[in-house]
């Protein structure tokens, strides 16, 4: 998904080349998979190793992950996977993820402020529309059940449809639910600020926030939500040296 505002042309002209690579590259695709670092762009595998960090600091607080914005699951289940490998008895710990699948419901005006000329190409309604994602994903999740440890229990939920809806009557039906790390990566205004009131009051101390798109000028909702709806004066906002975009913040801290 190149977006010519916010990528340089050679992002795409590697990314082309690495297809092609992989399309041609010797040994089955099982084989290849497990090769996987030859083929992933050097960013994405940056963007695990930070999902990581962020599970590592987790994985003593108790509590389900929530992620805000899934598109085609990779952050899910890297979760996921990350849970099943280092705490395979926390049968407790739910992998839970919100998204339309077919894109921005809505754009609000906050999510229109600043210099349009660096906004997002995918600001739009249906941006990010991920035709059959969905039902993919759940199929990943019934590949991903297999081999687990304990898979009995749930592990991983996917939730679609319009999160303002979606949201509540997840709630509604768990009621129990406590999260112990809250994924924003909706990018606009309008679900990020539901999300935090939503979920931010089942935040035990110790928990992580995670920004996706904090300070971001192409999204510049998701910050415009996250200052109405927590005073920065006092959240300790950390980033990662490898990974330019993934910010967070310890509830508590």
């Amino acid at each position: 998904m190149h977006d010519p505002r916010t990528q340089a042309r050679f992002d795409l002209t590697s990314r082309e080349a690495l297809e092609e690579y992989f399309t041609n590259s010797p040994g089955s695709a099982t084989e290849k998979l497990e090769n996987f670092a030859k083929y992933v762009p050097r960013q994405n595998l940056a963007r695990f190793l930070a999902r990581y960090e962020i599970f590592k600091l987790i994985k003593d607080v108790q509590g389900s992950i929530v992620e805000c914005g899934v598109l085609f699951g990779g952050g899910l289940m890297s979760f996921a996977k990350l849970s099943a490998i280092l705490e395979p008895y926390n049968f407790q710990r739910r992998v839970i993820g919100f998204d339309t699948f077919t894109g921005f419901p809505d754009i609000d005006a906050a999510d229109l402020k600043g210099k349009p000329e660096r906004k997002s190409a995918h600001l739009k309604q249906h941006g990010f529309a991920a035709d059959g994602a969905y039902e993919d994903l759940l199929r990943a999740v019934e590949l991903f059940d297999i081999s687990r440890f304990l898979n009995h229990f749930p592990k991983v939920e996917v939730v679609p449809g319009d999160f303002a809806q979606t949201a509540p009557k997840y709630l509604q039906d768990y009621p129990h639910l406590v999260v112990s790390c809250l994924y924003l990566d909706f990018d606009i205004y309008q679900p990020t600020r539901i999300a935090l009131e939503q979920f931010l009051p089942r935040m035990p101390k110790g928990s992580v926030l995670v920004f996706d798109e904090l300070n971001e000028e192409a999204f510049p909702g998701e910050t415009i939500a996250v200052m109405e709806m927590l005073d920065l004066n006092k959240l300790r906002v950390r980033r990662f040296d490898f990974e330019p975009r993934i910010s967070y913040a310890v509830i508590g801290d």
